[in-house]
């Protein structure tokens, strides 16, 4: 079986930068398992991976348009103080969660003045090459249940913890009580 549009692929990887330094890496833990063909990972790496089979070992470059896009400074913006709840504490590299008409986004925080916190929304490796290792570990038939969600759900499907298979109810998972997608529920919608 073939990696292709609306199978499961599980991989191994180590992700670097232009200078070699590792990033990511899948060694000592599981490898990542996504749904190809649906916006599940970086554009560049699902196209490398289009047609590739298990044990294939892919080593490639995905340049930054292809990747997490090119660096925006027009994403790098000042914020009054004020608008943070515990703005003493604030210090530069925190990263917080910006509610906006079309998501929600990852703020970095690049300094900070008496009246303002001027943060960064570029994601943090936008403007990079990345540099990938990669080995197909294995290749499945999503489950329909799969393709409807457009992501790949936990052993035994969507709705193992309680939450009634409805990706964004509440989970029953004891005492944790955890919205379904945040990983406290090990259900796998996400």
């Amino acid at each position: 079986m073939t990696v292709q549009k609306d199978h499961v692929v599980s991989i191994d990887y180590e992700l670097k930068n232009a200078s070699g330094e590792i990033l990511d890496s899948s060694a000592g833990g599981e490898p990542l398992v996504y749904l190809h063909g649906n916006q599940n990972i970086i554009p560049g790496l699902e196209k490398e991976l289009e047609g590739k089979k298990v044990n294939d070992n892919i080593k490639c470059v995905i340049p930054a348009a292809e990747a997490y896009g090119e660096r925006d400074d027009e994403l790098v913006f000042a914020v009054p103080r004020s608008e943070f709840a515990d703005s003493e504490s604030i210090q530069p590299g925190m990263q917080f969660q910006a509610h906006q008409e079309d998501g929600v986004h990852i703020v970095t925080v690049v300094s900070i003045s008496d009246t303002e916190v001027t943060v960064d929304a570029n994601h943090p490796l936008a403007g990079m090459p990345l540099h990938f290792d990669v080995t197909v570990k294995e290749v499945r038939a999503a489950t329909a249940e799969e393709l409807t969600h457009g992501h790949v759900h936990a052993e035994g499907g969507c709705g193992d913890c309680g939450c009634g298979g409805e990706c964004g109810d509440d989970c029953e998972c004891g005492d944790d009580d955890e919205e379904c997608g945040s990983g406290g529920c090990g259900c796998g919608c996400n």
